[in-house]
């Protein structure tokens, strides 16, 4: 396992060691040691998996109360995975980090709590698993519109994106 530094120190990319012969591959997708060693000290509870169709895009959500690490992975398709830094007290408060996930180059995006997350689905579909480091809570849950100026998020749109209405009332950032 490889892990790779973003602008923000934090969230991190793990590109997984792939044994690969004429018959396919293999990967490992979390060892718990290996993890806590090279990335953080993460116990997760929970794992979510969701298919969204091309030009979907999801988020940017967060729990305030039970707060979550995430670790995302595609399993299936391709997507845009965006994190945005949401602790007030950090340097990098307000910035977002953004990374291409996709079933073919294995890429793995870990999410820290105090972030908002969010994705763009570049393929027809992608089937997206999650990790995380506590249980839903949907009293906890929060959402920031995907398109806050502040943000200036540069997706990759290709036309009007499919959300969700819950997606589109989402809160704008506050500096």
């Amino acid at each position: 396992m490889q892990v790779l530094a973003t602008a923000i120190t934090e969230v991190k990319i793990i590109v997984p060691k792939v044994f690969q012969d004429e018959r396919g591959y293999f990967l490992e997708t979390w060892q718990h040691a290996r993890f806590k060693e090279l990335v953080a000290p993460v116990d997760f509870v929970q794992d979510n998996l969701s298919l969204s169709v091309k030009g979907t895009l999801r988020g940017l959500h967060w729990q305030e109360e039970q707060a979550q690490d995430k670790l995302i992975s595609v399993v299936q398709g391709e997507i845009f995975d965006v994190a945005v830094d949401i602790r007030k007290e950090s340097p990098t408060y307000g910035k977002w980090v953004a990374e291409v996930l996709s079933a073919d180059n294995h890429k793995q995006m870990f999410i820290p709590k105090g972030f908002a997350h969010g994705f763009y689905v570049l393929s027809d579909t992608a089937m997206v698993h999650y990790k995380c480091s506590d249980y839903y809570h949907p009293k906890s849950e929060r959402c920031l519109r995907w398109d806050d100026p502040t943000l200036a998020i540069e997706w990759p749109l290709d036309g009007e994106p499919l959300i969700s209405a819950k997606d589109a009332a989402g809160l704008c950032f506050m500096r």
